[in-house]
């Protein structure tokens, strides 16, 4: 931050060092005394998420998701033996009260860390505030392919993949099918947004190498609410595979509207929406998510390390309901933070900085390592609805089940 205030004269300057002298000899305080009382105060971390707004619901699920991390932490003792207070804020999703967020968090509030927001739209101006002061910018969600071209050396997605490299786990299970058995046609709508729209593109691209024909394709708004249009543009091309880039409500709506229409493709691909548990289970019926495809970053019964207690806080927190991955997904963010400070011994961020871009973090995840631009390299897991719960089907290491299932028609 640009220092503002008036330039003191050399008269001022030596005036201003006796008379703390001074203060400091009357108060008698040692520096000893000094370290104790920083040691006591509270590490704070600023964060703003969209707690209204159009993401809410996620916004929502990674204050829980950080609220957990936090309460677990400060029982263990805290960071670096301080206590961890988090200062949360309402960035209402939009971009511009995102940047003036992290801007008082960090210039006025001082915090003395930040963690990041959700979604690329609002991480994308918020990390770039992040770096101008020189703090760790970890984002739990965030993974547009844009986000990693601007040379930042303190960003880090907490995630396996970028966007682009997001598709790859599902285009290689068309891939294990006979061919007999893969989709010959494919319908792509997209929401415009940073995240969803290269998922797709990406999807479009790699299965259309593999022989799969394109019946349909659009970009809707991220404000559109009525997708009977669509859906009736994908009922009329009869794809046999439909891949939506659907934040939620987005993914909820078209399904509705392809019930009205009774028409059921094949293949069921959604970003981010099936994520959403029983939110979205509610949202277009139980019956009708048999099937349906998504990839994930998280799973509740995972093995990795702490994720068993990760699940169970959760749930002691919020009546016994099962966490989602926007959740697990922030709790990973602080995870590595976690992992950066006690491994510098200090909130030096650039210390910090440089020992994750060397290190992989363990965390609920699993394993994360990063390039030199803070994107991370490994893959997601495919996850599909199956029986009314979420199942792993891919890769094999991860799975919870031995195979996929068929997509179920509509149920009324």
């Amino acid at each position: 931050m640009i220092d503002k205030s008036p330039r003191y004269t050399r008269r001022t300057v030596l005036a201003a060092s006796m008379a703390a002298v001074v203060s400091l000899s009357a108060c008698g305080s040692r520096p000893s005394e000094q370290a104790a009382t920083e040691t006591d105060k509270p590490i704070t971390i600023g964060i703003s998420l969209p707690l209204t707004g159009d993401f809410s619901q996620p916004g929502g699920e990674a204050k829980r998701g950080y609220e957990v991390w936090a309460s677990q932490i400060n029982a263990a003792g805290g960071l670096l033996g301080r206590q961890v207070q988090l200062k949360i804020v309402d960035d209402a999703s939009s971009q511009d009260t995102v940047v003036t967020d992290y801007t008082k968090l960090i210039t006025q509030d001082k915090v003395d860390l930040v963690l990041g927001t959700f979604s690329s739209l609002l991480n994308f101006p918020a990390s770039a505030v992040a770096e101008k002061n020189g703090y760790l910018y970890v984002e739990p969600a965030g993974g547009s392919p844009k986000m990693f071209t601007r040379g930042f050396k303190r960003l880090f997605f907490a995630q396996q993949a970028t966007a682009d490299n997001n598709p790859k786990v599902f285009v290689d299970y068309i891939k294990s099918l006979p061919p007999d058995q893969r989709p010959k046609t494919a319908a792509y709508p997209t929401q415009d947004d940073p995240f969803a729209s290269p998922v797709i593109e990406a999807m479009q691209k790699q299965l259309e190498a593999l022989g799969v024909k394109t019946v349909y394709s659009t970009t809707y708004p991220a404000d559109a609410s009525n997708f009977q249009t669509i859906a009736g543009a994908i009922a009329a091309a009869k794809p046999d595979l439909v891949a939506q880039g659907a934040v939620f409500e987005d993914g909820v709506g078209l399904i509705r509207s392809l019930q009205q229409l009774n028409y059921s493709p094949k293949f069921l691909f959604q970003t981010s929406a099936p994520s959403e548990g029983t939110q979205f289970s509610d949202g277009i019926g139980a019956a009708n998510t048999e099937g349906i495809f998504y990839t994930v970053s998280w799973d509740q019964n995972a093995k990795t390390p702490g994720n068993e207690q990760f699940v169970a806080d959760y749930k002691k927190r919020n009546s016994g309901d099962i966490p989602p991955e926007d959740a697990a997904d922030a709790y990973a963010a602080a995870q590595v933070l976690q992992a950066a400070a006690k491994a510098v011994g200090s909130l030096d961020q650039d210390k910090m900085a440089q020992w994750l871009h060397a290190h992989t973090v363990q965390s609920i995840l699993g394993p994360l390592n990063w390039d030199k631009t803070g994107a991370p390299t490994s893959e997601f897991l495919l996850a599909q609805w199956q029986h009314g719960q979420v199942e792993i089907v891919a890769p094999k290491a991860e799975a919870t089940v031995d195979s996929a299932v068929a997509k179920s028609p509509w149920q009324s």
